[in-house]
């Protein structure tokens, strides 16, 4: 059967009509299926950029974007709100970040402030500017970030006597000292310890030291020495010897503690001039009174007759005695034969006290005030050994006065008075030899 060419074209033409129509339709669906969307602006964590979406709900948008919302996250609407054409919606997502304050232990915090400062004020965390923060405020937040507070503590330092109070953020004394400028010399005193953990209530003690060497001139009392003359009327006196003083020169090391005075060593003691005993003669001569009789008459009138001889016999008579410059010699020698006699030498136990000892009053028992004259020399001794009152010389210690006693001071035992306690101790117990000089 043959086909005609007129059918063929026509058939053709259908096929292409069928085929546009198919094509247009498409388009016109796609075209509804785009137009129908809704327009949506999402700002993730800053960057903005718009959305067109068929999602019904924020939920269903974010989702679609593979946005996971953690519960510390902050969004603008709520998940179950439903797109609306034009719709901003803001999303930031939380870091997590840790703060350690002081020495308490870190805290964990997820937040969505931007900066260090933002998330200071957001969690109520005040902090003031003498405080040491591992962050500045303007730091950008970032995530496992750890943050560390140390803040600043009042302490009071005293230093050589003048104090103050200073804000620190240090952790040791150590450490304030350095942040103040404050250096130590090897005998300054520190209280508490360089290393010790720093805290409000513990105030700084700095007590500056030195040592300095001073001397000082200490007289020397000269003693009276007395010898019997049978030669004077009994009672009268006669200087044979004036006495003089004597010097030493007292070498001391001071001890200053805040300029104050804390202790005085006497490190030696020079003698400059000895002193002189002075010496006195007392007469012991009695006169004899006798009763004249009747047969002395005769002797009587001879001696007065011998009385009206010629001067020269009297001259004669009294050239054959001494003269004064003889006699005051031979007094001397004998003074001084009396002086090394007198003094008496012991060797005495001693040991060392100070005014402060257990059980003292500071005073004296012959009312010497100890407190009030640190440089004196006094010993304590038993009375029935040494009289109190007496002047003596020590081995190792010098001239000083028997001016107190003490209970367990008996016998041939001495106790030497020095200024401080570590003096007396490293004095400890000693044999020494004593001379009793009057």
């Amino acid at each position: 059967m043959k086909t005609n060419p007129f059918q063929s074209v026509i058939r053709y033409k259908e096929t292409w009509i069928l085929v546009l129509t198919i094509i247009s339709l498409c388009f016109i669906s796609m075209v509804t299926y785009e137009a129908t969307k809704a327009s949506v602006q999402l700002t993730e964590n800053g960057k903005s950029g718009i959305i067109r979406t068929h999602s019904n709900t924020v939920g269903d948008l974010l989702t679609e974007l593979e946005i996971k919302v953690k519960p510390n996250d902050e969004l603008s609407h709520k998940l179950t709100e439903p797109v609306s054409y034009g719709m901003d919606i803001q999303y930031i997502a939380s870091k997590s970040l840790s703060i350690a304050i002081d020495e308490q232990p870190a805290k964990t915090y997820h937040t969505t402030a931007a900066t260090v400062g933002e998330f200071f004020v957001k969690e109520g965390l005040s902090f003031q500017e003498r405080d040491l923060i591992s962050h500045s405020k303007p730091a950008s937040i970032k995530n496992d970030m750890h943050i560390t507070v140390r803040q600043a503590i009042p302490v009071v330092i005293d230093d050589g006597g003048v104090e103050k109070e200073v804000w620190t953020t240090a952790s040791t004394v150590e450490e304030v000292l350095n942040e103040q400028k404050i250096t130590l010399s090897p005998l300054d005193e520190l209280k508490p310890a360089l290393n010790e953990t720093l805290t409000a209530d513990l105030p700084v003690h700095v007590t500056r030291v030195e040592k300095v060497t001073d001397y000082k001139d200490k007289k020397i009392d000269y003693s009276v020495e007395t010898r019997k003359d049978d030669s004077l009327p009994k009672g009268e006196k006669r200087t044979l010897r004036y006495g003089e003083d004597g010097l030493i020169t007292q070498k001391f090391e001071v001890t200053l503690k805040n300029g104050e005075v804390a202790a005085r060593e006497l490190l030696e003691e020079t003698v400059e001039k000895e002193s002189r005993n002075q010496v006195v003669a007392i007469g012991t001569k009695t006169e004899k009174v006798t009763k004249v009789s009747e047969t002395d008459n005769a002797d009587l009138s001879r001696r007065t007759a011998s009385q009206s001889a010629p001067k020269s016999t009297i001259q004669t008579e009294n050239s054959k005695k001494p003269s004064n410059r003889s006699t005051y010699e031979e007094v001397t020698a004998a003074s001084r034969d009396s002086q090394s006699n007198k003094e008496e030498t012991l060797y005495m136990h001693a040991t060392a006290y100070t005014a402060q000892c257990t059980g003292c009053s500071g005073v004296t028992a012959t009312g010497i005030n100890l407190n009030g004259n640190p440089d004196k020399k006094v010993v304590a001794v038993d009375p029935d050994v040494i009289p109190l009152g007496s002047r003596v010389w020590v081995e190792g210690y010098g001239y000083a006065v028997a001016g107190d006693t003490g209970g367990a001071i008996n016998g041939k035992r001495i106790d030497l008075f020095v200024p401080d306690k570590e003096q007396a101790l490293s004095f400890g117990r000693q044999q020494v030899k004593v001379k009793v000089l009057d």
